[in-house]
């Protein structure tokens, strides 16, 4: 990311970095209850899978101009959650957070939800082949196997 943001001071210049504030907008951002997670690019989360370090800025887009900033945030919501009251919450915290830290002005949050989580506990059972119908010649004991397993499955692929 470039320093594009250049703050004049008697002393000189301060330059805070787009990742700067994508990292602070980031860990704003998931102190939100009832937002789930961050969504970031396939090539992300293919390098955290192999070591990289956890990034912070996630699911952040961050375009700086001259003292003012838009940000773009792309997130995960829990299920069950009114997400226009979510959306407008993590709007407050990152502009609050983003001012008071950076002192640039945040002009824009665009929030943009990407999915719902829904935890393991209430996981529906996934029909096999998208047929929730057992087979004529399937007993009952063999649909509940079948379901189970999918069940399980489902829960070792959130894992």
């Amino acid at each position: 990311m470039s320093e594009n943001n250049n703050m004049n001071d008697v002393a000189g210049n301060i330059k805070i970095s787009e990742e700067v504030v994508s990292t602070i907008a980031g860990v704003a951002t998931m102190e939100v209850k009832g937002i789930a997670g961050m969504c970031g690019s396939i090539a992300g989360d293919i390098a955290q899978i192999f070591g990289a370090k956890k990034n912070l800025s996630k699911g952040v887009k961050v375009a700086i101009t001259d003292n003012n900033v838009v940000i773009d945030l792309y997130i995960l919501v829990d299920y069950g959650v009114k997400i226009p009251e979510i959306a407008w919450e993590a709007q407050d915290a990152v502009k609050t957070e983003v001012e008071t830290m950076t002192g640039l002005n945040v002009e824009k949050v665009n929030i943009h939800i990407e999915g719902i989580s829904i935890e393991k506990d209430k996981t529906p059972a996934v029909a096999v082949e998208n047929n929730d119908a057992p087979d004529e010649n399937e007993t009952a004991a063999e649909t509940e196997t079948v379901e189970t397993e999918a069940v399980e499955n489902v829960q070792n692929d959130e894992e």
